[in-house]
């Protein structure tokens, strides 16, 4: 059984030449799709004047605070302490209103009041104290 053969001249077969540094010519920019973001997607960049984001519908920038985080510190209600999400909001005095009532009237009302203001901060109907619509998420 004989070895077999790779390359060499004694089959007729020669061997490509190695590569030359000139035959390296680096591209720039990168060729569409070889680097960076796959093809559909925009271009990434950060808008300074929405960090969070912009409102699909009416383009207006996105508050810091987040409705979700909004909506389950109002809940907290159900435990007594209404008002905590509107303090987070930054709505300070409604928040102390919302906490004196439910001493008050012994958590009954915070919890009703706590509920419809959980209901209202969930669904987009309450803004930020700059007007900004909350952002979804955490």
């Amino acid at each position: 059984m004989t070895e077999p053969q790779f390359g060499g001249s004694e089959h007729g077969n020669t061997p490509p030449p190695p590569p030359q540094p000139s035959d390296y010519q680096p591209q720039y920019p990168p060729p569409p799709g070889e680097y960076g973001p796959p093809a559909g997607y925009p271009p990434a960049y950060g808008d300074p004047m929405a960090p969070y984001g912009r409102h699909p519908l009416t383009g207006e920038p996105y508050s810091d605070k987040s409705k979700l985080i909004a909506g389950l510190l109002q809940l907290l209600g159900l435990f007594g302490l209404v008002g905590i999400g509107r303090i987070y909001l930054g709505y300070t005095g409604l928040g102390v209103a919302q906490l004196v009532v439910g001493l008050i009237t012994c958590g009954i009302g915070a919890i009703i009041w706590g509920i419809i203001d959980a209901i209202l901060l969930l669904t987009d109907k309450v803004r930020d104290p700059q007007g900004r619509p909350l952002r979804d998420g955490t």
